[in-house]
């Protein structure tokens, strides 16, 4: 398994090494990579649900007013996160599938929870039991549940230490 470096988005950087992951703020250069990531990356982890009508224009709607970050390594895009930052809530968080086992997505949710100013929330769905067990591991707690048009979520908080 690979290590994993933290850098914040403001640090500046001449090469990207294997062991080095990157999250920076989304450009609109991005958005094409973005589009294709949350149509395959839902499509991967979610396959009991029907995607056959979901669009690359999906992510546009999904994000909007979102605070985006892109995980970058290798020079590589890796995966994103997005959030409302002013209630403290991850709204996606989605890795490349080929970059998935490497540690990205903990960098990311590192990120996020530094983002943090409460406690932080965020909705999952139950049959992910993958991610529901990334955010286990990464201190988030079930709080309830709900019914959403994909499924049952578990609603989960991460409190600040």
């Amino acid at each position: 398994m690979q290590t994993v470096k933290f850098i914040k988005p403001t640090t500046e950087i001449s090469s990207i090494t294997a062991d080095l992951i990157i999250v920076r703020p989304w450009q609109e250069s991005d958005r094409p990579f973005l589009r294709t990531l949350f149509l395959h990356a839902r499509r991967e982890a979610w396959p009991w649900l029907d995607g056959a009508d979901w669009q690359l224009e999906d992510f546009d709607s999904a994000t909007l007013n979102e605070q985006i970050w892109v995980a970058i390594g290798e020079g590589h895009r890796l995966g994103f996160a997005s959030l409302y930052t002013h209630d403290n809530f991850l709204h996606h968080l989605f890795v490349d599938p080929q970059y998935q086992g490497l540690g990205v997505g903990s960098v990311m949710l590192d990120y996020v929870h530094q983002t943090f100013t409460s406690t932080g929330s965020l909705k999952c769905l139950v049959k992910n039991e993958r991610a529901v067990a990334f955010y286990q591991r990464h201190g988030w707690q079930k709080e309830g549940t709900g019914d959403s048009p994909e499924g049952e979520y578990y609603l989960m908080h991460y409190r600040l230490p």
